[in-house]
Parts: C-alpha cells; structure tokens; sequence
C-alpha cells in the first residue's frame, strides 16, 4: 500500500462511518457530507438522487427509537480519484413491541474530489434480518453519579454528540498540529488513525481476556472513564473491570465497527460503534452503543485520554449456550487469562 492509498483509505473509512452516524442521529448535514451533490442511490424502496434520499431517511428518523448501523469488513479498491468498496452492516432498528437485526452489505462507489472522498453511489444489499419481540431495558435516570452512563437519542438530544463537540473544543485550546505540509499531514493523520485503532482492538481483547496489564496500557495515568459499571481513571477502571468479568460472567465479547476517528495534530476524537454479548446469571445479554473518545499523542505514542460509553439498545434472554452437538468438535474455546489461544499466537511471530 502506497502511502496515497493508505491516505485515500483512510477517508474513506470515515465517510462511510459518517454516514452511519448521519441516519443514527438525523443528521441531514452529517449524512448529506458522505455524498458528492450528484451522487445517486438504490435502496430498492428508493432509487435516485441522494439529496433526496438524505431528506427522505433523515426526516423519517428523527421520530424513530434510537438505531445503530454498524459497518465493518470494509474491503476498498482504489485507482486515482476513484474507488469502489464492498461493507457489511448489521443495523439494530426497534418499535414499541419488536426489536430487529437487519444483515446487509453496501455496494459503494466512491470519488475523490478537490481532496476530499464522497460516496458517488451506493446500492444496499439485503441478506438476513432477525425479528424478537422487545426485552429493551432502558433505566430512569441514576441517582448515583458512581455509576452514571448517558444514553443515545436523536438529533441534539443525544449525548454522544454533546461529548465529541466538548472534546473537539477542548483540543482546540490545546497545541494544534504540527507545522508540515498538506501532503505530510495527511499521511501523518492516516497512520495515527492506524495507532488509534489498535487501541480499540486492544480494549476489546483486554476486556474479554480479562488483561489487566493490556487494558491499562491503551489510557493515560490522567484519563477519565464513564462505563456505567465503573467510572473512574483508565488505570483504575482497568483493574475494576477486570476483576468484575472475570468474577462474574460466563464469558463477554466486544465487537467495535463503524470507527470514526478525527486527527488534529497530538489531538483526535473518535466514535465507535460497539456490540457486547455477555453470559451471566444464566441470562444473555447484548447491549449495543458507542464509546466517544478522546485521545492524546505524548512523546509519539496515542492512548486514550477520556472515554465515555453512551448506551442505545439492550436484549436479555434465558441463557441458550451450547457446547455440544454441532458446536462440540470447535475444540478450541476462548477463555479468560493467558491460557486463551490468542496469546500463544501472538507470541508465534
């Protein structure tokens, strides 16, 4: 990969996180910054200009429950200004009595213009859905600040949004980026955005090893997080958390998609999309939201310095795990500590 490429990719990425965010929120402007202003849809319910579309889909979910539309496995072929990219999204949709898991893939072509990449096409494809009458718990507001957690809404409502502009303006008082070329900056801003991703996949792997040492290492000595469970510095939360999975769950998992990641100098601001199964008290339980992060680079190296888990969905039902019939020869089995496979791999290289 051609430095060029690894730059074009990377905006890409963050377009296609945008529009994401831009349905999830009923941001007409977010979702209309995905599009060139000739760009075209089809849906299947819809096929035309997107400026349209953009007016059709941001009106319809402003009264909507809250939704998340997760896109991961995003593989992006680029020649010059011009790229096509195949996506896979889950979006979580609810009303009053169900709760619905819809499985597709976005069909996309993309343009690089004046600098910058938009989406000139996009064809959604449908493979599968999941229909479940709610079990949707969303808790009145806390009365103990120890274990406060905001939750996800539309539009202005929501606070996640309250926290990126907080966090953006926070940087902004603080050492901007550095003086270099246009070219140079970008190049930088893709491989922080590399450096900043390998903090998530590590937050994710921390947690469902059970890894203190890992977990702790992604935040700095000064940071702040808002979990719900436990809010506290990074350090702190690191060892909390763990002790708390490892004593009381069967087994978790935490999948991030739909990475957003703005770099500004030594400062960026990212939000993620995460999914997280759970296995406890003979229960299982997802909840689906977003971490909203901020991150700092000290001497060269990008940690985590605030991070604030805003919740949007949950499911509970009667625990349904099994080990054997058709799952009994996967032989090889996560677990919590250094005797998961995962640790041996990694040494392997």
């Amino acid at each position: 990969m051609t430095p060029d490429h690894l730059i074009a990719r990377h905006g890409i990425l963050n377009t296609l996180a945008n529009h994401s965010r831009g349905v999830d929120r009923a941001d007409a402007n977010l979702l209309g910054s995905a599009y060139h202003e000739d760009a075209t849809v089809d849906y299947g319910f819809y096929s035309g200009p997107a400026a349209a579309f953009i007016d059709i889909l941001a009106g319809a979910m402003k009264a909507a429950a809250p939704t998340l539309h997760r896109t991961s496995n995003c593989e992006i072929r680029i020649s010059g200004d011009q790229a096509v990219s195949e996506s896979y999204v889950v979006a979580y949709v609810e009303d009053a009595e169900t709760q619905r898991m819809v499985f597709g893939r976005y069909l996309d072509r993309h343009t690089q213009r004046d600098g910058v990449w938009r989406l000139s096409h996009r064809t959604y494809v449908l493979d599968g859905n999941i229909n479940r009458p709610t079990t949707i718990a969303r808790a009145d507001p806390p009365v103990s600040h120890d274990h406060f957690v905001p939750t996800g809404a539309k539009g202005a409502a929501d606070a996640g949004r309250a926290l990126l502009a907080q966090y953006e303006a926070s940087s902004r008082t603080l050492q901007g980026a550095p003086n270099m070329p246009t070219d140079a900056e970008a190049l930088d801003a893709a491989l922080s955005r590399d450096a900043i991703r390998l903090l998530l996949t590590a937050y994710c792997r921390g947690v469902d090893r059970g890894d203190k040492e890992l977990l702790a290492s992604i935040y700095w000595e000064d940071s702040t997080v808002i979990s719900g469970l436990v809010n506290a510095s990074g350090p702190i939360f690191a060892d909390t958390i763990v002790d708390y999975v490892t004593a009381n769950l069967d087994y978790c998992f935490h999948s991030i998609a739909n990475e957003w990641i703005e770099v500004k100098g030594n400062h960026a601001v990212g939000e993620h999309y995460i999914l997280a199964h759970m296995s406890v008290g003979g229960q299982d339980v997802m909840t689906g939201g977003r971490y909203i992060d901020s991150y700092e680079r000290r001497d060269g190296i990008w940690k985590i310095k605030a991070r604030t888990f805003v919740a949007d969905w949950n499911t509970t039902h009667p625990k349904s795990l099994e080990l054997d019939g058709m799952y009994e020869p996967l032989k090889t089995r996560g677990s919590f500590g250094m005797n998961d496979p995962v640790y041996d791999h990694w040494n392997s290289l």
